[in-house]
């Protein structure tokens, strides 16, 4: 039986398109929940900043808009588009809002969090990242407090693009 990996998964866009993420195959992800009104919320700088720093390497920041944590993205797609691109230029992709925790757990974060990976569990709070390879591998976990530009995070893409 094949291993599976990030790119066995689809999602669904902000603007509500299918968004099969074999779609990024070839590419290195950094898989990130996110949230409109956490005190993380200013990671959007740095999680910009590294997708203009490698996209041209093959490097791709997807955002998953997630209301799980103290109702810290309460708004709809169209809001929280227009908050990330007014407040932060982003130009990664987005998904539409997604539970990554519970009973609607999407299918991606329960592959992410069973008991038998490496870091097994749930998602602690927004901003929590995971790093695949380009073939969809998953690379590592880090935690919502690892800011996009510490070097334990960059110096792993580094490494995944080398």
């Amino acid at each position: 039986m094949a291993e599976v990996r990030l790119h066995d998964f689809q999602m669904r866009a902000i603007d509500g398109d299918e968004l099969p993420l074999a779609s990024l195959d070839g590419q290195v992800v950094l898989l990130v929940n996110v949230a409109s009104k956490c005190g993380l919320t200013p990671q959007y700088v740095g999680l910009e900043a590294l997708q203009r720093r490698y996209a041209d390497r093959g490097f791709t920041v997807l955002g998953v808009p997630c209301n799980q944590f103290a109702g810290q993205e309460p708004g709809s797609e169209e809001q929280i588009y227009e908050f990330c691109m007014t407040n932060y230029g982003v130009t990664f992709p987005l998904t539409r809002k997604t539970e990554v925790n519970g009973d609607g757990q999407h299918p991606l974060y329960a592959w992410l969090t069973r008991p038998d990976t490496d870091e097994p569990g749930p998602i602690q709070w927004n901003f929590e990242k995971f790093l695949f390879a380009r073939d969809g591998r998953l690379l590592g976990r880090y935690s919502p407090r690892i800011n996009p530009d510490d070097t334990t995070l960059t110096e792993a893409i580094e490494q995944a693009l080398a």
